[in-house]
C-alpha cells in the first residue's frame, strides 16, 4: 500500500486484506452473468429493481446485491480482479470494496463523508475528497465510482482525478443517475420533474423529516448528452462502453438516442480505458 499513497497525504493508510473476506454472499445466478457485449438478463434487472424497493428498510441486502452485480460488470470488461488494485471512490459503507476484496482484489475505499461509512466501514477506509485523492499517479488497475458523479459540483475535475490515479491501460468504472431519469431526484423522485423545492417540500410532508439531498448542495443535475460529449472530448481516456446500467435489453442503443436517453437510460454506466500519458 505504501506505493499507492502520495508523500505527505493525510488520512489513515488502508491495509490490504488477503484472501476473500466473508460477510457477503456469492454471486447468484441471473445477476450480470452474461459476457461482455451482451445485454444482461431480465431476471437480473428484476432482482435489482426489487432490491431497490427495499433500499430504506433493508440496505444491506440491496447494496450487497448491487455490489456483486457491479463487480461482475467490471470483470466482464476487464477480467478477474483477483490480485489487482481496485480503488473505490465514494463507496459509502464499503459494500463494493468488500465485494472486490472477497474476489481477491487489493481494494481500498476513499469516502469524503464520514457519516456515509456507517458503523462498520472496511478496514483501512480513508476519508478523502474525490477531487484530490491521496494516491500516486497510476496507482490503480481499476478505479471504481458508483453513483457519485451526480453528487459532485464539478464532474469533469472528478473524472480527471479518477483518470490520474488509474494506470495506463487500466479500467475506470463510472455510473451515475442522470437528472431527468425517473430516479433523478433520489429520495424525492419522481416529483423532481415538478421542481426540486416542491419535491423536497412534499417529501417533508409525507415523511416528517427533511430530505437528505438538496439540489445545488449535494445533488446536481447531470445530463447524459453533455457528459458523453465531455468524456469523448478528453485525451486521457477512451470510452469502451456507454450503456444503461440496469436495463435488460437495448442497454447501449437507448444511450444513442438523443432526448429519449435523458429519461429512459435511468442510470448511465461509463466504462473507460486510461490512455497512455
Amino acid at each position: 500500500m505504501t506505493r499507492l499513497l502520495r508523500t505527505g497525504a493525510a488520512g489513515a493508510r488502508p491495509r490490504a486484506r488477503r484472501g476473500r473476506p466473508r460477510g457477503l454472499l456469492r454471486p447468484r445466478r441471473g445477476v450480470a452473468e452474461n459476457p461482455r457485449g451482451k445485454d444482461p438478463s431480465v431476471r437480473r434487472s428484476l432482482a435489482l429493481f426489487r432490491a431497490f424497493r427495499h433500499e430504506q428498510d433493508d440496505p444491506v441486502a440491496c447494496y450487497a446485491l448491487l455490489a456483486r452485480d457491479a463487480a461482475d460488470q467490471v470483470e466482464a470488461y476487464d477480467g478477474p480482479v483477483e490480485g489487482r488494485t481496485v480503488v473505490d471512490v465514494g463507496g459509502g459503507g464499503g459494500y463494493f470494496t468488500e465485494e472486490f476484496r472477497r474476489r481477491g482484489a487489493h481494494a481500498y475505499l476513499f469516502e469524503p463523508d464520514a457519516r456515509e461509512l456507517g458503523g462498520k466501514p472496511p478496514a483501512g477506509a480513508v476519508i478523502a475528497d474525490g477531487y484530490l485523492l491521496p494516491l500516486s499517479d497510476g496507482a490503480a488497475d481499476v478505479t471504481f465510482s458508483s453513483n457519485v458523479l451526480e453528487h459532485v459540483a464539478d464532474p469533469q475535475t472528478f473524472l480527471s482525478e479518477l483518470a490520474r490515479v488509474t494506470r495506463p491501460g487500466g479500467l475506470i468504472y463510472v455510473s451515475f443517475t442522470n437528472w431527468l431519469s425517473p430516479w433523478g431526484g433520489h429520495e424525492w423522485a419522481p416529483w423532481h420533474y415538478f421542481g426540486a423545492e416542491r419535491a423536497r417540500a412534499r417529501y417533508l410532508r409525507r415523511t416528517g423529516r427533511p430530505a437528505k439531498h438538496t439540489l445545488g448542495e449535494n445533488l446536481f443535475p447531470v445530463h447524459i448528452g453533455a457528459t458523453l460529449r465531455q468524456v469523448r472530448a478528453r485525451d486521457d481516456v477512451t470510452v469502451v462502453s456507454a450503456r444503461s446500467r440496469y436495463w435488460p435489453f437495448l442497454a447501449e442503443t437507448v444511450v444513442k438516442a438523443p432526448g429519449i436517453r435523458e429519461v429512459a437510460t435511468w442510470n448511465l454506466l461509463l466504462i473507460l480505458r486510461r490512455c497512455p500519458p
